[in-house]
């Protein structure tokens, strides 16, 4: 752990010394301290971003959120992990405040700093920092303004589909999800954020869907499960998509032209502002779901009209998001939540999908509460499909290899 720089930003002598101690005795030497806002700022001015600032929350002047509204502004570190004496429930808060702001957040701790505890984030920043998308920066780039229908084919070669492995518990693979990335000519790799809201500006919005509902379906013609089923693939879908005449006819015959059953495409509905649905929107999922595609409720439990499209729509999945699975073995709350799902997902002979799993200990914690399919970076990033391919081989080998040891 050498190589790696850190800012301590705390305001208590004495923690700040034991923090640089127990830095030290993991093998981290190159080590900045503040006891302050100001300092700390003036530290990354003068020595540059750092790999991991831990940061207090309560200080004398600008407090902890300052600090953090800074690192994400700047990029002055790569990732962050959050100290403090306040409860828990606040300390979580934080960190979701963190998070939404673009920072990488190892760890949300309660005082006192435990050394093998923290030890174990080192190490996860080493194992996780070198596989973190290149192409994604942890900010918003600025907003892609000029898109129009004219864009289209130049369009259609840039978007790509990246595809994000769904398992249970016990490893098996399920499905996969896809997710849309740009390969912008000047600008990288770009995530969703970057480009969705000018794209449904522009009114490409469908256009965009069609080409993920596409890509996933020839996927999923060329890649079966260990039992030779196709690959069942997941795609979000605006409920806007829903009110074309057309909609559910075209999505019978993409499945036709690449001979797959309905039950490999799950439609994954993404939140929007309108609470009720049109009773052509209902009719067309309905129509879906008759035909034998499953239908997902993302983000479940974040929606102004979450339970009210339960019981509207006809899902047979719910999509548990990322928020809660994070800390949950620590978190009664997020215990509380995630197992209540789970109630209720078996109650309603629904699957239910947890997502964002980005640790073992937040894999562990889901195993203790229930059987749920989980998906998140613990498992894998989301990747082309031709690195997709390796991976499934790959999984399949190391499982197989643990059945011969079992």
């Amino acid at each position: 752990m050498r190589s790696l720089k850190i800012l301590i930003l705390e305001d208590s002598p004495f923690q700040l010394m034991a923090l640089h101690q127990m830095l030290n005795a993991t093998g981290v030497f190159d080590v900045l301290t503040a006891d302050s806002v100001a300092r700390a700022k003036q530290c990354l001015r003068r020595r540059g971003p750092v790999d991991v600032a831990i940061c207090d929350l309560q200080m004398g002047g600008e407090d902890g959120l300052a600090f953090i509204r800074h690192l994400a502004a700047q990029q002055g570190a790569a990732a962050l992990v959050i100290l403090s004496s306040v409860e828990r429930n606040l300390i979580e808060s934080v960190a979701q405040f963190a998070r939404s702001h673009g920072v990488w957040v190892l760890g949300a701790l309660q005082k006192p700093a435990a050394p093998a505890m923290l030890h174990r984030l080192l190490e996860l920043y080493l194992k996780r920092g070198a596989k973190r998308d290149p192409g994604l920066p942890v900010l918003e780039a600025p907003p892609l303004l000029g898109l129009s229908a004219e864009h289209l084919p130049q369009l259609r070669e840039q978007w790509v589909a990246h595809f994000q492995p769904k398992v249970t518990l016990n490893a098996e693979v399920v499905g996969v999800e896809a997710l849309v990335r740009w390969q912008h000519p000047e600008r990288g790799l770009l995530a969703p954020a970057q480009f969705l809201p000018e794209v449904t500006r522009a009114g490409l919005l469908d256009e965009l869907t069609w080409q993920m509902l596409e890509s996933a379906l020839a996927l999923s013609a060329q890649t079966c499960l260990d039992d030779g089923r196709p690959l069942p693939v997941a795609v979000n879908i605006s409920p806007s998509l829903l009110a074309r005449g057309d909609f559910v006819e075209r999505i019978m015959q993409a499945l036709r032209d690449y001979q797959l059953p309905a039950g490999v495409l799950t439609l994954e509905l993404v939140e929007s502002h309108q609470a009720v649905f049109e009773h052509g929107q209902i009719e067309a999922l309905l129509r879906l779901r008759l035909a034998g595609c499953q239908l997902s409720i993302d983000d479940f439990g974040t929606g102004e009209s979450t339970l009210l499209r339960l019981m509207q729509l006809p899902f047979s999945e719910l999509k548990v998001p990322g928020e809660f699975a994070r800390g949950a073995g620590s978190d009664g709350r997020k215990a509380a939540i995630i197992a209540g799902a789970l109630v209720m997902a078996r109650r309603m002979g629904m699957r239910l999908v947890v997502e964002g799993v980005e640790t073992a200990d937040d894999f562990r914690a889901l195993k203790s509460l229930g059987m749920p399919v989980v998906q998140g970076f613990h498992i894998a990033r989301p990747m082309p499909a031709e690195q997709l391919q390796e991976w499934l081989q790959e999984h399949r080998v190391l499982n197989d290899a643990q059945d011969c040891v079992a």
